[in-house]
């Protein structure tokens, strides 16, 4: 208790000291206003530093779980706010240096000629660049968690056998079901899914946030997911509840074990370590799914790549489904090249980049090597998909909630 007030103290004094930095940027931009106008802009923004510490205080005292909606929302604008004012701190900053060198500049002259008041121009910049990413940010909670994109990809392979030409399957990723506020979002999502009419669909995990109960007002949803072939699923990180503080080992393993019968109710087959072969006209191909799998020393390798891999090798064409991509160059690649294509999510783009022909920019690439999108090396393929929902950050920009299409053709 000690500790978090002295936290949440520490953090009212960061704000602080922002806002107070700020407010001298503030007063310049708006000095040609009306003086009314000047003084009600200045309450105003004095208001929301009030507002914002009434914020974080109120929820830094409420559980972690489940996430209220309006912490969820308000925790996120208000940190909006002050990522985005840091921007207006640097160029603050920057006008600081020029001051203070003028400053100099005076001092050593006995009619001083450089004006050391702050720059309207420059301070003004730094509100309009300060507005990008809060407006961006704000759209992407409003708009872009739930603008679903339909992403069509070919792979072309020399071993795919003939009645598997054309096959389609479908990829979706960290649904994250916890962090949907209402039903409606997903129920979109699957009809978007079920109009691709794909031979089978694949989920690569992340199917709660940390515990099962997340599932279940989205049960009937997502088990209105077709395909000719079934759905295959495996565990992502957040599936396990190890972000959780258990009342007790067998709590734990009672949630993961709710989670799993969950997903078989839905009637999807979740691949632990295992394989299945899919038949069509006399030919088949195998589906592999593990369970997590990270080469990062910050996540557990539960998956069993070697487990799940016997028993598939005289299959020509091999699918695995992979919840960290990480574990492609980490094991996949190195050991079993004959798996043709893997399947991965978890990094979700990071929510936040820049995503336009010619330019795939997100600050989750300088963790991950491969973080969305296709990859080769060899004859091996690798997908990334950025994720259907969110988590955290109640949005997405630049990086948009995807549903991927593969088209399997013969090289």
């Amino acid at each position: 208790m000690i500790q978090r007030m002295t936290s949440l103290l520490i953090l009212i004094l960061l704000l602080f000291l922002v806002d107070l930095y700020v407010f001298q940027a503030l007063k310049t931009v708006i000095s040609g206003l009306a003086p009314a106008t000047q003084k009600y802009i200045k309450i105003g923004y004095w208001l929301l530093f009030v507002a914002a510490i009434i914020v974080f205080a109120i929820f830094a005292n409420t559980p972690r779980h489940p996430v209220l909606p309006v912490k969820l929302y308000l925790t996120n604008i208000f940190f909006i706010l002050y990522a985005s004012k840091l921007l207006i701190v640097l160029f603050l900053l920057v006008d600081d240096v020029f001051r203070i060198g003028k400053l100099a500049l005076n001092s050593m002259s006995t009619e001083p000629t450089f004006d050391p008041s702050r720059s309207k121009f420059l301070l003004q910049m730094g509100f309009l660049v300060a507005a990008v990413p809060f407006s961006a940010f704000v759209y992407g909670m409003v708009k872009g968690a739930y603008d679903y994109r339909v992403k069509r990809i070919k792979i072309k392979v020399p071993n795919l056998p003939a009645a598997f030409e054309g096959f389609k399957m479908l990829q979706i990723s960290d649904l994250h079901t916890g962090s949907f506020q209402s039903q409606e979002p997903l129920r979109e999502a699957v009809r978007l899914i079920n109009k691709q009419e794909a031979d089978v669909v694949f989920f690569t995990g992340d199917l709660v946030n940390n515990v099962v109960t997340e599932l279940y007002p989205h049960v009937d949803t997502l088990k209105a997911i077709q395909a000719k072939h079934g759905v295959f699923s495996v565990l992502g990180n957040h599936d396990y509840g190890d972000y959780v503080s258990w009342s007790s080992p067998e709590a734990k393993r009672s949630n993961l074990q709710n989670l799993m019968e969950t997903q078989q109710k839905m009637g999807w087959q979740l691949l632990m370590n295992e394989h299945r072969l899919l038949e069509k006209d006399g030919e088949s191909i195998a589906i592999l799914g593990v369970e997590n799998w990270g080469n990062r020393a910050n996540f557990p390798k539960y998956g069993d790549l070697e487990k799940a891999y016997s028993g598939s090798e005289k299959a020509p064409f091999k699918v695995l489904l992979s919840h960290d991509p990480s574990h492609w160059d980490g094991e996949i690649n190195q050991t079993y090249k004959d798996i043709d294509l893997t399947l991965a999510g978890h990094t979700h783009g990071m929510q936040f980049g820049v995503n336009i022909p010619g330019l795939k920019w997100s600050p989750v690439q300088y963790v991950y090597k491969q973080w969305a999108g296709l990859y080769q090396k060899g004859q091996q393929y690798l997908y990334v998909n950025t994720g259907l929902g969110f988590i955290g950050y109640p949005g997405r920009v630049g990086f948009l909630p995807e549903i991927t299409v593969f088209e399997l053709q013969k090289a």
